[in-house]
């Protein structure tokens, strides 16, 4: 057995949270480029470039991409040959949080209770998701998820006899309702099967896979191009003022499922999809 120490775990999850909240994402930043050279509306364009240029000053001046460095999601994949040693690992990933948005100076959005809505202070908790995976390797993965672009997703629980075109027509009506209020251009990271909080799950890990990478299945590789090329022509538009660049990439994720239903996620990522992973 391989042996991490918490001590490790915090500093890394410290790191992500500053980089991911400073960076934006190669594989969107390349995208947006494309996007720019592609798009043909002048405000469109305008604001594609804003948008970059936006994102190279954060990384230079090391100021956060968006005011709202959101709730921080973290995904860890924990290798079965690996033992955690120190202090309880969870409490070691939410203080790496802690120290990660007060030396980041990233703003703190975290309010300890749904209903009486007092802040923490220090943006934890964090959601936490682990995953046992074979091998001596740890991977921890953090995604600031802001709640403009969170607000707008939803779930739909659809009979397992519905049409390809009818799943197409729930994701469209979703990014429609969206609108300009989960600030355009979007990713979509889409959940296909399993059960309500599964598909959730999916669509919420769907984020964190590479946007210009299509899936490894086929139908469904053909099924996110669909639905890329429809979005865009909704005329939506970067900041919803009109444009061919509605969404910058469809990601979707699909599990078995039960032969009485079918559950459709689908989480709605503003341009500024940010994360950032590191092996231990």
């Amino acid at each position: 057995m391989r042996e991490i120490h918490t001590n490790t775990i915090t500093k890394t999850v410290k790191e992500l949270c500053i980089k991911a909240n400073l960076e934006l994402r190669e594989d969107v930043v390349l995208t947006l480029e494309k996007s720019l050279h592609n798009e043909s509306h002048p405000r469109a364009k305008q604001i594609l470039q804003i948008l970059l240029e936006n994102a190279q000053i954060a990384k230079e001046k090391k100021l956060p991409i968006c005011q709202d460095t959101g709730i921080a999601i973290v995904f860890v994949e924990m290798g079965q040959e690996v033992m955690v040693v120190g202090d309880d690992l969870t409490e070691a990933i939410n203080q790496g949080i802690r120290l990660g948005y007060e030396e980041g100076f990233c703003r703190k959005s975290v309010v300890s209770d749904p209903i009486l809505r007092e802040n923490t202070k220090d943006n934890t908790p964090g959601i936490i998701h682990y995953n046992i995976v074979p091998g001596n390797k740890l991977k921890i993965t953090v995604m600031p998820k802001g709640f403009g672009c969170e607000n707008k997703s939803c779930l739909k629980m659809m009979r397992p006899t519905v049409t390809v075109s009818e799943i197409k027509e729930v994701i469209i009506e979703a990014v429609k309702e969206a609108g300009p209020d989960a600030c355009p251009p979007f990713i979509l990271g889409i959940g296909l099967g399993g059960t309500m909080d599964k598909a959730a799950q999916l669509a919420k890990e769907a984020l964190i896979l590479p946007i210009d990478k299509p899936s490894p299945q086929e139908h469904i590789a053909r099924l996110e191009q669909e639905l890329l090329a429809e979005l865009n022509n909704l005329n939506i538009g970067p900041a919803g003022l009109g444009g061919k660049t509605t969404v910058l990439g469809v990601n979707i994720l699909t599990y078995p499922t039960h032969i009485a239903g079918l559950p459709v996620a689908i989480n709605i990522n503003c341009h500024a999809l940010r994360s950032a992973a590191e092996y231990l």
